[in-house]
């Protein structure tokens, strides 16, 4: 027996899903947001603190578990803009990583404006890719912003220079500019765990403080557990446990290994994560 064809799916004139939701309106929505503003502003005034800091404390100093890093923070604008870079991977970055990308859907939620940008129509899976796109691109804005605010005002405070290696020898600045790039890139790359946290939180919530404070606090516990070292070599499958590796960039002749190895670790984790919220997602039953 014959099974009856099902009829065609009619649709407006004009209508294109790829066009619904462009991600230029969603960036300049974001952008107006005071969230964002805030956020900005506090990456900015960031590197104007430590400057404050220097000044009223003299020449830093002190012991590091890491790295000395933070000694060599006066001796040029490139090593001040590394400094800032090392201060605040560990936290302050996690944050608007977290917000960019905790906040974006949940927010919709929230407003009981979701439900609308479905009914548009916006299909699922094109909301959720115009959300993401937007909150990564607004997380690797914030990466670029703070060493860039960073080595200008660590360039007028302590001049221009090459950087000043902690172990010893430096680099010529085409050469630290460079590296820089290659730092931001990979501390980038190590936050995207945090950024598919929040994002899955966010499609999973309608309260947008529950999806940030979860991904931060789990981004949090990754790194009180990879201090137990009786974890051995399970640590090594904490992206907690790489997120200093780019430090190795910082050296005569930088070691590309631990970088590698962390890369893969956080791409995979971020790759499940961002599957798992857009299958979650598009059977969610939406009524916010």
């Amino acid at each position: 027996m014959s099974q009856l064809a099902e009829p065609p799916v009619e649709v407006a004139d004009g209508y294109r899903a790829g066009r619904t939701l462009p991600f230029r309106v969603e960036l300049v929505r974001q952008l107006k947001r005071r969230r964002t503003q805030v956020m900005g502003g506090v990456l900015i005034a960031l590197p104007i603190i430590l400057l404050i800091a220097f000044q009223v404390g003299g020449d830093p100093g002190g012991n590091n578990n890491r790295v000395n890093l933070m000694d060599t923070a006066t001796a040029s604008g490139a090593n001040f803009a590394a400094v800032n870079l090392f201060s605040a991977a560990g936290f302050l970055l996690v944050i608007p990583v977290a917000l960019f990308c905790g906040d974006t859907v949940a927010s919709e939620a929230s407003w009981s404006s979701l439900r609308y940008l479905l009914a548009a129509p916006v299909p699922r899976a094109r909301l959720l890719w115009s959300k993401l796109a937007v909150g990564l691109t607004l997380s690797l804005a914030a990466m670029v912003l703070l060493p860039v605010v960073a080595l200008a005002v660590g360039t007028a405070a302590y001049g221009w220079g090459p950087l000043e290696l902690p172990t010893g020898g430096t680099l010529p600045t085409g050469t630290a500019a460079q590296r820089l790039l290659i730092v931001v890139a990979y501390i980038m790359v190590s936050q995207l765990v945090t950024a598919a946290l929040a994002f899955y939180l966010s499609t999973r919530t309608d309260a947008p403080l529950g999806a940030v404070g979860g991904a931060v606090f789990l981004t949090i516990i990754g790194s009180v557990l990879d201090e137990v070292t009786a974890l051995g070599d399970w640590r090594d499958f904490l992206p907690a446990h790489w997120q200093y590796a780019w430090l190795d960039a910082v050296r005569p002749q930088p070691e590309w290994s631990d970088m590698i190895q962390g890369t893969s670790v956080s791409v995979t984790y971020a790759l499940v994560l961002f599957a798992l919220a857009f299958r979650g997602f598009a059977r969610k039953d939406v009524v916010s």
